[in-house]
């Protein structure tokens, strides 16, 4: 059963749970641990190792899973501003200022660093791909000239997240200037 529709129980409980087996993830990436399983995770996160093969496939999508919720916000939304730069301005400033902060930048670095494999597909790119359609798709709407969502992809975010996974400097600037680039190649 994939972790799309897994049957979750009602209250409480289970968002203790949920949030015991996101942290247990957290920390072990963290500390590098070289195998991750589900055993290994229930131990820390003091469930069953069977409430994890219940609900996720395997470690992989647990994993996937964890990175979306930890460096993307639930319902969060992309500001419409009514103008195509001020809303991608906006959104690389939020991105940029969420993932500095030191937990999300320590988190972000410990996924990359315990990814072996290449992804087909990522689930926090997904969620930026689906982000940044909706500003491409809303700036068109108002007969904006847009660049693609995939230079905003490659030209804003990818930037964004490759220099705080190096320990390189961000900032609100350095986003801006990022959208001033991909907005020139649109012209």
């Amino acid at each position: 059963m994939s972790s799309q529709v897994a049957a979750t129980r009602p209250g409480g409980r289970s968002s203790r749970v949920l949030t015991a087996i996101y942290t247990s993830v957290g920390e072990l990436v963290g500390e590098g641990v070289e195998k991750i399983t589900f055993p290994v995770i229930a131990e820390r996160a003091g469930v069953n190792p069977t409430t994890l093969y219940r609900r996720w496939d395997d470690v992989n999508a647990l994993l996937e899973e964890v990175a979306v919720a930890a460096l993307t916000r639930d319902g969060e939304s992309v500001p419409d501003t009514g103008s195509l730069e001020e809303d991608l301005t906006e959104w690389a400033i939020i991105i940029a200022s969420d993932i500095i902060r030191p937990k999300r930048a320590r988190y972000l670095r410990a996924m990359v660093s315990a990814r072996v494999e290449v992804l087909v597909s990522c689930p926090i790119t997904e969620r930026r791909r689906e982000q940044a359609t909706e500003i491409v798709n809303r700036a068109s709407e108002r007969g904006e000239t847009t660049p693609t969502v995939a230079q905003i992809l490659d030209h804003v975010v990818a930037p964004l997240y490759y220099r705080v996974v190096f320990a390189l400097e961000v900032d609100q600037d350095y986003a801006r200037r990022l959208v001033g680039d991909v907005l020139a190649m649109a012209r």
